[in-house]
């Protein structure tokens, strides 16, 4: 699974979360995505947030490819 086919499976539910405007507004792009299959069937995406060139925090979502919903990681 690559960060495009999540993309296109989350479109539906979350159609700004990897807009082009919201990517630029946290120096992103699709190719900083990480991904990571869990053991549960999941996926754990994350992609280094910067502003005037520094990170300053990670995106971390888990992507449920039964549902096609990104999900927000417990304690964060």
């Amino acid at each position: 699974m690559t960060i495009y086919d999540i993309k296109h499976r989350t479109q539906k539910k979350q159609p700004y979360f990897f807009s082009r405007d919201t990517l630029r507004f946290f120096g992103q792009t699709m190719n900083d995505f990480k991904i990571k299959k869990q053991s549960d069937g999941k996926y754990l995406i994350s992609a280094p947030a910067r502003h005037d060139g520094r990170i300053t925090h990670y995106t971390k979502r888990f992507f449920n490819p039964e549902t096609n919903d990104l999900e927000f990681l417990p304690n964060e």
